[in-house]
């Protein structure tokens, strides 16, 4: 068995053609919903803040003491935000070992649990914040004196959207009759 390799010689022009062959597609925004481009605006935002911190510091090295502030903030906009993007696309960790051995129906009756569950913790998340904002969201921040509610709005809009993106997925469970915890690879294309 020979394990020489055999390559055929092509020219420049038949290189270049081969760029040629297949044209580019444009850009599918369609799978984005509202939260992820708004999580990708607060990500900026932060983004430039931590860029115009470290550039203060480290280059005039005199820094602006907003910026810190500013970058906390924006990423509890990014994490609360988007986690309705996972949500929407039931990317958060979750435990399918017991689904597989499961017969189907009482498989599909825990994952209709599961559904109503976290429904049910977002609701209660959503009073909680709304609650927490009540008591404390007049209090100011430490460096620009605008009021920490805006942070906790954005909190309050994360659950809001997750709970409304649960009831949204599970609706579809319900429809389908499989949720992801009972069929992944229908979700992830490896179902055949």
């Amino acid at each position: 068995m020979s394990t020489v390799e055999v390559h055929k010689q092509i020219t420049a022009d038949e290189i270049a053609h081969t760029f040629e062959d297949e044209v580019p597609k444009g850009a599918d925004l369609r799978g984005y919903a509202p939260e992820d481009w708004l999580a990708l605006v607060i990500f900026w935002i932060m983004a430039l803040s931590v860029f115009l911190q470290f550039f203060t510091r480290y280059v005039l090295n005199d820094s602006y003491a907003w910026t810190e502030e500013i970058a906390t903030y924006c990423l509890i906009g990014v994490v609360f935000i988007g986690s309705a993007m996972c949500v929407r696309l039931s990317r958060h960790i979750q435990v399918d070992l017991v689904f597989r051995y499961l017969p189907h129906v009482p498989a599909r009756l825990l994952s209709t649990v599961i559904d109503l569950i976290r429904i049910a913790f977002f609701g209660y998340a959503i009073k909680l914040v709304w609650q927490f904002i009540q008591i404390i969201g007049d209090e100011r921040m430490t460096t620009i004196k605008f009021q920490k509610g805006f942070v906790y709005y954005a909190v309050l809009l994360g659950f809001v959207l997750m709970f409304a993106r649960s009831i949204q997925i599970a609706v579809e469970n319900w429809r389908r009759g499989y949720s992801i915890l009972e069929r992944p690879g229908a979700f992830d294309g490896t179902e055949g």
